[in-house]
């Protein structure tokens, strides 16, 4: 096939990856196709997204903030009080019609674009990829979902839909039409390399004159994110190895992760949390089985996202795609780590109820169809040291995640290298428009107004053999979701966690000495304290959003709800 004048693009995206989950990141993980594509590519050890999922893709695919696109909050968060924010914009719950989408931009300059997994970023047609820019789609539309599509509480005629969802329809999508997820899927479904061979077949069957575009294919997983399930087989590869828990597989990965050079050589961890479950050394021996064999099966689920994007790397080579591909993999957030039987997922009943009702997660049956588990936190601090905290948390253990760039046509430093160089999740979009020799269409797009982009291209990185080239300076940057805050300039950086996950006071930590946030410097230096609340002022006032924390935990009080999410 003729080589492309301009680069395809494929943006791979894992859901709630550790940042030490993979080998080219430290891990044990069986993952010989992102080593490979490190070892040829740059890993990325300062890469930033949001702190949970929905915020993460919306800056992605709109090379902003998330208050601005639309995700200023969840709208697994926002369906439980809608009127708190209800006309308050940057919080509809969805990729909002304020920003222009990197698929728009990119279909309207002749690509090909295709996805194929998790949207997360509205759950109606006018807002789902179709309408985005997605030429070509397969497509769940909700934010999580059983791995091997078994879902009992959503057929159960007796019982009332999930508050998020409505309802047991409108749950799955190819191209612009609704697909019925209980019988228009494959007997076999399982989720990674179910979406792996929708994007291979719609690949594959390009028209003639699609296959003269370039393309952007999007492949977001569904994997790890909870419930933990996979094939029985894969699963079988790593028993046993967890056996000794948590706490020693923490100090394995930060030993391979100072041995590799991914984080510095002294550096101070962060301690592992607990957030309510019992300390590994106290549970008993029943337990500890149950916990090992969840992240077995949290092992096999990553195993499976790297077998599959070996099956995309052979596709391409194999239509002499590959090498003009500008490749991206990451995670989205953190590990995730809450506990989640509080969660309201049907109306009157929690994740709890279904579990009980619906799943068995006997010791035998862990990680089948009708097991629903997740590993909790210590497991996934052993994922984010020696960052502080997981998923949800502004903390570097909640937003500092792999990320892998291949495009050997432009990079000028040694295949393999390694990158300090602090970058974003919001960089993706004008790194491809730069590469594609696109110009973001500025404050107007297809009639409407837009936002501008506050992502920086990574070119100059990229084109540099200075493989720490500072592409944001002294940029502000800044994170929010219900008041767990946080701004960072430079290597300084303020945060804020509200109770019960922090003591509700701004604290300062200098990143370049202090990757584990263990260190608070805002007594201290109480100037530079001062310096960096200002920046998140600023932050607060260019992103357009309010105070949500406080309104929403009045909410709470007032209807007596502990938990949300």
């Amino acid at each position: 096939m003729t080589t492309s004048k301009r680069p395809n693009f494929l943006i791979i995206v894992a859901d709630d990856l550790g940042f030490s989950d993979t080998s080219p990141f430290g891990g044990e993980i069986d993952t010989p196709n992102l080593y490979r594509l490190a070892m040829e590519g740059l890993r990325m050890t300062d890469f930033h997204t949001a702190a949970s999922c929905s915020p993460t893709r919306a800056m992605l695919l709109s090379g902003t903030d998330a208050h601005i696109a639309g995700l200023g909050v969840m709208a697994e968060r926002r369906s439980r009080f809608p009127h708190v924010f209800d006309g308050k914009s940057g919080y509809e719950g969805y990729l909002n019609y304020k920003v222009a989408a990197l698929p728009e931009i990119l279909q309207d300059n002749d690509y090909f674009t295709c996805m194929s997994g998790k949207w997360h970023l509205g759950l109606t047609k006018d807002v789902a990829p179709c309408s985005r820019g997605f030429t070509k789609v397969f497509t769940t539309l909700p934010g999580a979902g059983n791995h091997f599509n078994h879902e009992p509480q959503l057929y159960d005629t007796t019982e009332k839909p999930r508050v998020i969802l409505k309802g047991k329809d409108g749950l799955w999508m190819r191209d612009d039409q609704f697909i019925s997820g209980a019988n228009d899927l494959p007997k076999d479904f399982y989720s990674s390399n179910t979406f792996t061979d929708n994007l291979l077949s719609i690949l594959e069957n390009r028209t003639s004159d699609e296959r003269e575009k370039s393309f952007f294919s999007y492949l977001p997983f569904t994997a790890p994110h909870w419930p933990l399930q996979a094939p029985s087989k894969t699963v079988q590869k790593y028993h046993g190895l967890y056996d000794d828990g948590p706490l020693a597989l923490r100090s394995q990965r930060l030993q391979n992760l100072i041995k590799n050079g991914l984080v510095p050589e002294g550096v101070e961890p962060a301690p592992i949390i607990t957030m309510g479950t019992t300390p590994w050394a106290e549970l008993p021996a029943e337990e500890r089985k149950k916990s090992c064999r969840a992240m077995e099966v949290y092992a096999a689920m990553v195993d499976l996202i790297d077998v599959n994007i070996g099956r995309v790397r052979e596709y391409l080579e194999s239509t002499g795609e590959w090498d003009n591909t500008f490749v991206v993999f990451m995670s989205d957030n953190g590990a995730e780590g809450q506990l989640l039987e509080a969660i309201p997922v049907l109306a009157g009943a929690t994740l709890g109820d279904v579990i009980e009702k619906y799943y068995d997660n006997s010791l035998e049956n862990l990680g089948n169809h009708n097991s629903f588990v997740w590993y909790g936190p210590q497991w996934a601090s052993a994922a984010t040291a020696p960052c502080r905290a997981t998923k949800s948390f502004t903390t570097e253990g909640g937003i500092r995640c792999p990320c892998i760039v291949r495009y050997p046509s432009l990079m000028k430093m040694e295949p393999g290298t390694i990158s300090n160089t602090f970058t974003t999740v919001m960089d993706i979009l004008p790194t491809m428009l730069d590469l594609a020799g696109i110009k973001h269409p500025g404050t107007l797009f297809r009639g409407r107004e837009v936002a501008p982009i506050r992502g920086h291209s990574w070119r100059p990185l990229l084109e540099s053999s200075d493989s720490n080239i500072d592409i944001y300076h002294s940029d502000v940057v800044g994170w929010e979701q219900l008041g767990i805050a946080a701004v960072r300039v430079g290597h300084w950086k303020a945060l804020y966690l509200p109770p019960p996950r922090g003591e509700g006071k701004w604290e300062l930590y200098d990143l370049s000495s202090d990757l584990g946030e263990v260190n608070n410097l805002a007594e201290s230096n109480p100037e530079k304290l001062v310096e960096m609340i200002a920046h998140y002022e600023t932050y607060f006032q260019e992103s357009g959003m309010f105070d949500s924390y406080s309104v929403f935990q009045e909410e709470l009080r007032k209807t007596g709800v502990k938990r949300i999410w």
